[in-house]
């Protein structure tokens, strides 16, 4: 979810720098949403499961969208069915440009030995010059961002709106190693309700709905939106916080892409892999001890530490998160 919302920032600057396209986005249907505000931009549905299985499928899906008369293919993804994909493209003539995902850099960034601890091109830039080398202009603005969505009467009714700031709370992502403590991050919700300054609305995934349920209930001012609130509403509830404090993970890319300042808490991963949320300003950010732990980033994805490292992340205090939410709000 987050490289795709990563790519937004992105085809608005392609837009506004080439207002005449007209771009299909080849994605999963979950996540046509993401777009739905954009006019110039049509969702293809991929259906990996029925039509689209297998190279056969990859077939129909190439031959689909040939004839919906494409000019040119940016492959942000870089994978093995694009890859194959583009074996198709090749044979109907049509330019395929993939992206660079810079992986011996990534590979030295996070290796245990001879670490090269530097910042990498973020995945947004990587994104851009895939535009660029189809020979398109693009240039990346911090104002390349969706405008606020009009939130439902019901979505109004749920969060019960009033003068206090909303700050949405996204305590989980993919691997522990970038997981905040959920014992920890209750703590730091009580000590920002005992403000009686915030709403705190909790986000997440569809195995996570016990969990934040019950994180809800013991916090007066705290809603759990999983299981109530569909993806698409989701969204429009996100372009309307105050801010968005989030993982490593996609639901800061989310708020980014709506230009809503995010906290990004990290712990096994870094900034430097090129995933920080796109136009946020460096400080927005929490990072996990290098002193005490010299390894991170241990993996780009935070699939991979050493024993010892599953929590890093706790090196950063309840204190140093209720803080920074205080100051960027």
């Amino acid at each position: 979810m987050g490289d795709v919302a990563m790519t937004i920032p992105v085809l608005l600057a392609l837009l506004r720098d080439q207002p005449e396209l007209r771009i299909t986005v080849v994605t999963k249907p979950f996540f046509a949403a993401i777009f739905s505000t954009i006019p110039q931009i049509t969702v293809f549905e991929v259906d990996f499961k029925g039509r689209h299985k297998g190279i056969r499928g990859l077939w129909v899906m190439y031959k689909e969208l040939k004839a919906t008369k494409v000019d040119a293919v940016a492959d942000l993804h870089n994978v093995l069915r694009s890859n194959i994909l583009k074996r198709y493209f090749k044979l109907g003539r049509i330019p395929f440009v993939q992206i660079n995902k810079g992986r011996a850099a990534k590979k030295q960034l996070t290796a245990a030995k001879d670490k090269v601890f530097k910042q990498l091109k973020s995945t947004h830039e990587r994104y851009a010059d895939v535009f660029r080398n189809l020979g398109f202009t693009i240039h990346l603005l911090r104002t390349d961002v969706l405008s606020k969505l009009q939130l439902s009467e019901s979505t109004i009714g749920l969060i019960e709106n009033d003068t206090k700031k909303w700050v949405g709370i996204a305590p989980f992502a993919a691997h522990t190693g970038k997981t905040y403590p959920l014992d920890l991050m209750k703590k730091a919700l009580i000590q920002l309700e005992n403000t009686e300054k915030y709403k705190i609305i909790l986000f997440g995934g569809p195995n996570e709905v016990e969990q934040l349920s019950a994180m809800a209930s013991d916090i007066n001012e705290c809603i759990s939106t999983v299981g109530i609130l569909g993806f698409d509403q989701e969204i429009v509830l996100i372009s309307n916080l105050d801010i968005m404090v989030s993982m490593d993970s996609g639901n800061g890319h989310l708020a980014a892409m709506f230009g809503i300042p995010v906290l990004t808490i990290w712990g096994v991963t870094h900034p430097y892999a090129g995933f920080y949320p796109f136009g946020q300003n460096l400080g927005n950010s929490l990072l996990a001890d290098r002193t005490r732990y010299p390894l991170i980033p241990t993996s780009v994805y935070g699939n991979k530490y050493p024993k010892g490292y599953e929590t890093a992340i706790a090196s950063i205090s309840t204190e140093e998160i209720v803080a920074k939410i205080i100051a960027m709000t």
